[in-house]
């Protein structure tokens, strides 16, 4: 099954499951979701991920609550969608919440948060948002 926003199909799989309340949501892999994941990781906005499997490799990540049914993730928006591309020079890069959250942007230096973007100096397509 192709989609046509796979970066969509992951925050949605992420809030779904938050709704829900599990504890870990699967996907499938994708180098750019990799990336997104990672950067969640080390944000602390999941626990951890994985990528498992051979040709047909699948993404798990393992959500983080702040108490049972209270997830950490407050709200995931996606920025940047295929019918509206939306791109931001260094200077003008948004803050999500006044700093409290994060944005992900795809750069040419790979995807980065909003303030890694900010110290390289390089702006890029503003994939995501989150709080």
């Amino acid at each position: 099954m192709s989609l046509s926003d796979p970066i969509a199909d992951m925050l949605t799989r992420i809030r779904n499951a938050h709704m829900a309340g599990h504890e870990v949501v699967e996907m499938p892999h994708s180098k750019v979701k990799n990336e997104i994941a990672r950067i969640l990781k080390r944000e602390g906005y999941i626990a951890d991920y994985t990528a498992e499997g051979g040709a047909k490799k699948r993404l798990r990540l393992y959500l983080r609550y702040l108490a049972p049914e209270e997830p950490i993730i407050r709200g995931l928006r996606r920025v940047s969608k295929p019918g509206l591309r939306r791109y931001v020079q260094a200077d003008s890069i948004p803050r999500v919440l006044r700093g409290i959250g994060v944005v992900i942007l795809s750069t040419s230096k790979g995807i980065l948060t909003g303030g890694e973007a900010r110290k390289m100096r390089v702006g890029g397509e503003v994939l995501c948002e989150v709080w």
